[in-house]
């Protein structure tokens, strides 16, 4: 079964075409890499598909049902974790956890047992008690992901969820991602720009550029068209390696070289 399912979907900022009528699916129990340069429209996508924008035209499915039409029973199945922290840093980490459980109507005997093993599962339980603008980016970003799980999503979305941190830190959320997946068969809507990381933990990758859906398949799939060693070196194939605003003819020229590849 799919987990979501994305049919010639659209979204115009006035004139502007943010997304352009793409399409892709992504089976349930995956990992899947949605890739880009920046203003790609891989956010304006993720909110779309978590109902907090609404398409143009198009069509998206989450496990065979419209979220826009049924927009509370999708939102129990997605689990968050933005570019940008949520956090209250105001409050402690275990306070953080508890007003989510509130907010996702878990039951109150359940609250203090999930939060405990979700600080556990990310070595955060030491710190429960501290106030999150004491924490390290790394602990705070273990801490959102953490808090994104605990209503026990079905499908996990991480928009950029290792920027700005360090390699320890880094591998150590891939770690705690793969462990979470096998436990609980979650589906994974990851976007990146360390793209060996994507390349690492991907199932699927697909990759957008100027709102369009350029290359759909796996990482294996895209290094054989475009004749290269790296899921980085295929991206920057694709998308060309100009700056961007410089890039568009670029752009347009190595999309033409891959589909004369296939």
């Amino acid at each position: 079964m799919n987990a979501i399912e994305v049919k010639n979907l659209t979204k115009k900022f006035k004139d502007f075409i943010a997304v352009d009528n793409i399409s892709f699916q992504v089976p349930e129990g995956q990992v899947f890499a949605f890739l880009g340069p920046n203003g790609a429209g891989k956010t304006t996508t993720i909110k779309m598909i978590t109902t907090l924008l609404r398409p143009t035209a198009g069509e998206i499915m989450v496990f065979g049902k419209d979220p826009q039409k049924n927009r509370d029973e999708a939102r129990q199945k997605f689990g968050v974790v933005f570019q940008d922290t949520t956090l209250d840093t105001d409050l402690t980490a275990y306070e953080n956890m508890y007003f989510h459980a509130v907010l996702y109507n878990i039951p109150k005997k359940d609250r203090k047992p999930k939060i405990e093993e979700l600080l556990n599962f990310f070595e955060l339980a030491d710190r429960k008690k501290d106030l999150v603008k004491n924490f390290s980016g790394g602990m705070k970003r273990r801490l959102e992901i953490a808090r994104g799980m605990l209503h026990v999503p079905k499908i996990l979305f991480l928009d950029e969820p290792t920027l700005g941190l360090d390699p320890q830190t880094r591998n150590k959320i891939w770690k705690y991602v793969k462990e979470l997946k096998q436990k609980h068969q979650i589906t994974v809507f990851l976007t990146s720009h360390y793209l060996e990381e994507a390349e690492a933990v991907a199932d699927q990758v697909a990759i957008i550029d100027h709102g369009k859906i350029i290359f759909n398949g796996t990482s294996a799939e895209i290094k054989q068209q475009t004749q290269t060693d790296s899921l980085e070196q295929a991206f920057l194939e694709i998308t060309g390696r100009d700056v961007r605003d410089e890039s568009a003819s670029s752009t347009d020229r190595m999309r033409q070289q891959l589909k004369a590849r296939r």
